[in-house]
């Protein structure tokens, strides 16, 4: 199966301990962190990668070349200006090529069982499926909340201090999606889910309680090299 892994934001809140690279390619045991994503995803079955990329993006490139090294299949969508995620995932879509792809963020390792996404996907016939993970307090993201399997709320604020769910941040959407999508910068979370929701489209999802971390700050930056080197992350 084929991948879009969202690599192409500037990383500018983790600046302060690394800056001379993509966010996605900090360093975590002498590995680049967004190897550590292929090498998971690669684990579940999905063998082609696309790249979407922009600031040092050539960077990116130089590293994984084709994917061979991995033995994955590797290609590159560069964004000539900053789209958002909507954006960044029709710039890449001209290099998808089946019916159902996963979308995923570059900078975030989730270990989740991909096939269970698929299943309920395609059984389904869903135009998207979304992971959700559960957090101690909702207020400090937008809410999402599922009913039985079917999304019902997306990207809903609350001032509420209380447990539930969130966007996980792993999409399995329809190739078809793609063309719904406007030219130039558009964001996935808060304009084309919402959207879609909206419209009723076929939106569906899991929670999932596997092991996450985002890297976009530095004490999760460390955290991260913390829990490889103490053996809680595995990707072989």
């Amino acid at each position: 199966m084929q991948a879009v892994l969202l690599a192409g934001g500037l990383g500018t809140r983790l600046r302060s301990v690394v800056n001379d690279r993509p966010k996605p390619m900090a360093l975590i045991g002498g590995m680049p962190f967004m190897e550590y994503v292929v090498r998971e995803l690669n684990k579940h079955g999905i063998n082609e990668i696309i790249f979407a990329v922009g600031y040092k993006g050539s960077m990116v490139e130089e590293y994984f070349g084709d994917g061979s090294s991995l033995g994955i299949k590797v290609s590159y969508a560069y964004e000539e200006e900053l789209l958002g995620t909507a954006g960044a995932i029709k710039n890449a879509g001209r290099l998808v090529t089946e019916d159902r792809f996963f979308v995923l963020n570059a900078d975030t390792f989730y270990q989740i069982d991909y096939s269970r996404l698929k299943s309920m996907s395609i059984e389904q016939d869903l135009d998207m499926a979304l992971v959700l993970r559960e957090v101690s307090d909702v207020s400090r993201y937008g809410q999402a909340l599922l009913e039985g399997d079917k999304l019902i709320a997306f990207d809903e604020k609350t001032e509420e201090k209380k447990q539930g769910t969130i966007n996980g941040g792993v999409y399995l959407m329809k190739r078809s999606l793609l063309e719904e999508i406007p030219e130039g910068k558009v964001s996935l979370e808060h304009e084309m889910i919402p959207k879609w929701l909206k419209e009723e489209r076929k939106l569906g999802g899991i929670v999932n309680d596997g092991y996450f971390i985002d890297i976009g700050v530095p004490e999760d930056y460390y955290r991260f090299i913390d829990d490889v080197e103490k053996g809680a992350v595995s990707i072989w």
